[in-house]
């Protein structure tokens, strides 16, 4: 789907080009390219007329999107909807499209077409709408997705003509939603295409200094992988497995990311060079990372096993990283059932099969598509909402363990309170505190991959608006959040009086706003000390009410001193004076330190 392709017709030559189509994409029956000529001559006869900005055809556009999705040999149905998918701006009638093509093809154009529609240029509540509608209407049905992502694909490869502003418009929307979006359907060539124009548009400096690296030395990189191949090979034919290797190197996002991550140039960048070994079944994986092991040492911690938990998009492998004749190389090891998921994603369960219909894909056993229905029925009315169920859905994903080894698979960031909701709503409302791998931690603290976790209850615990400010799902944001509106009437007059006074503001001028907003900061100014009467509580830690804590017998805090909290790893939160000597000479005390204060009562 990414392998751009470019037509040597006479743009001008509608049938030149059509017949150039069917000869790069050969697979359709004569019923079927009969009605795929029939939805292009459509296209032309309403579009010829009209000329894009850049002084190609309308109808160019239209039919590089189909080519896209011909690349997967998707079938005619879709092929058709892709290039009809703009038909509407044209004033095609709807019912020419009923009734040539069918009510389901008709279906997918119209929502195509609206989403497409959608403006998505500002960074605001209206975009989180607007994406929000989008998603929700492209679980409808997957071809929507799949015409969506390539119309975008096409647009930003196309984007040269442009003006600069608008380009890092579009390219920061490849990064921001479409990538994901394409990583989370498993479309890895895609999402790796939109990431490096991505890159080009947003940092062209940073996307040229690594296309020169990249491209240097490219004769001493292919000895070196050769090498490499050559040993796997020999040693993989002694064990009787047959496998394909494929040598590349990384795409230039990647490579962009390590180099922020690792705050290096790319020269100074090992690791820019990977291996991808295709063999016939899961135990072979297995197998061949053994031997791969054999021959060189793996790096610490830089192995992940993706076949015994995919990722949400479905995506498997195996992946390691190991030091070869001094250098740091990337292998991943996968059959090649795998590697066409990995290629294709959803789109590899609609492959053409010669003889026999479609291979629908079964949407329900999609991790984004059940999250969508979901999601579909409940009313999202804040940016903090949705920004929560664009960040779950688009976002990576973590695998944790509940105690009786269930595996609960949460967004990337996600805390021990997102972890208790995942399980039932009533124990995440009454969650005090949590234990990752037998020790206490933060409830607010990411959780990380393939810990234990174990939640601990009181009765008499409930949500607080802190652990909403603090979760990553939205299953546990729109629970806490209601939980709330109905039971904390501080909150639900706070979320009535922040409706208004957004309301009112709406309608001022830039001179009232900030008038207005300097009125509210002075009213929200601190009292001097003294002048309010203060009774003192309890304990907050990290803002949160019923947590297990303990007054240290060395220091004895009391109000007002300064406190500091240190996490133990039995008895809960320890309360240390900040000066407290015992406290200053623990062992690692930063890494095990947690924020805590005196809860006052005016």
């Amino acid at each position: 789907m990414s392998k751009e392709f470019i037509f040597k017709s006479d743009i001008t030559d509608s049938d030149g080009l059509l017949n150039e189509f069917f000869q790069k994409n050969d697979y359709f029956t004569s019923e079927e390219k009969s009605q795929i000529t029939r939805a292009w001559n459509l296209l032309v006869e309403k579009t010829k007329a009209i000329i894009r900005s850049n002084g190609e055809p309308s109808y160019m556009h239209p039919l590089r999107v189909a080519n896209i999705l011909a690349e997967n040999k998707l079938d005619k149905e879709t092929i058709v909807s892709a290039l009809l998918h703009s038909a509407l701006k044209y004033e095609v009638p709807k019912d020419v499209i009923k009734n040539e093509f069918g009510e389901n093809t008709f279906k997918v154009i119209q929502t195509t077409n609206r989403i497409l529609n959608i403006p998505m240029n500002s960074k605001t509540i209206h975009q989180s709408d607007a994406i929000r509608n989008m998603l929700f209407a492209m679980c409808d049905d997957v071809r929507i997705i799949l015409i969506t992502l390539a119309d975008r694909l096409d647009r930003i490869r196309n984007i040269k003509h442009l003006d600069h502003e608008y380009q890092k418009v579009l390219a920061e929307g490849a990064i921001d939603i479409w990538a994901p979006l394409a990583d989370r359907m498993g479309m890895q060539k895609e999402k790796n295409e939109f990431e490096d124009l991505s890159l080009k548009y947003t940092n062209p400096a940073v996307f040229q200094q690594i296309k020169a690296i990249v491209s240097q030395k490219k004769e001493e990189r292919s000895i070196y992988l050769q090498n490499a191949v050559n040993n796997i090979y020999k040693q993989a034919e002694k064990m009787g497995i047959e496998v394909q290797i494929q040598s590349r190197a990384k795409h230039f996002y990647s490579i962009y990311q390590k180099m922020k991550k690792r705050n290096k140039e790319a020269d100074e960048l090992f690791d820019l060079l990977a291996l991808r070994i295709l063999c016939n079944t899961p135990s072979e994986c297995y197998t061949l990372i053994g031997i791969v092991h054999g021959l060189w040492t793996p790096l610490d911690g830089r192995f992940k096993d993706y076949i015994a938990m995919p990722k949400a998009n479905g995506y498997q492998s195996l992946h390691t990283t190991v030091m070869c004749e001094g250098k740091a190389l990337e292998i991943q090891i996968r059959t090649h059932q795998m590697h066409n998921m990995a290629e294709h994603g959803i789109a590899s369960h609609w492959l053409y099969k010669k003889g026999t219909n479609k291979d629908l894909v079964e949407e329900d056993k999609l991790d984004i598509f059940n999250r969508l229905q979901k999601f579909k029925e409940n009313l999202l009315t804040d940016e903090n909402s949705f920004s929560t169920l664009k960040n779950e859905l688009l976002g990576d994903e973590i695998y944790v363990f509940t105690p009786k080894g269930d595996v609960k698979k949460l967004p990337a960031g996600a805390n021990a309170i997102d972890f208790a909701y995942s399980i039932h709503s009533a124990i995440g409302e009454k969650i005090v505190g949590a234990k990752a791998d037998g020790k206490i931690i933060p409830l607010t603290k990411p959780l990380q991959n393939t810990q234990i976790i174990e939640i601990i209850t009181n009765p008499n615990a409930h949500p607080t608006e802190t652990q909403l400010n603090s979760v990553k799902t939205s299953k546990a944001h729109q629970r806490i959040h209601s939980w709330l509106l109905s039971n904390d009437a501080t909150f639900s007059e706070k979320m009535e009086a922040q409706k208004a006074a957004e309301k009112a503001e709406s309608t001022l001028n830039d001179d009232q706003l900030l008038h207005q907003r300097k009125k509210r900061a002075k009213k929200n100014e601190v009292h001097p000390e003294g002048t309010k009467k203060t009774v003192i509580t309890e304990i907050l830690v990290q803002g949160e009410r019923n947590v297990l804590y303990n007054f240290a017998q060395c220091c004895k805090p009391k109000f007002p001193d300064v406190i500091e909290g240190y996490v133990t790893k039995t008895k809960g939160i320890s309360i240390h004076r900040a000066d407290c000597l015992i406290y200053q000479r623990i062992p690692e005390k930063a890494k095990r330190s947690i924020q805590v204060e005196w809860k006052i009562k005016e």
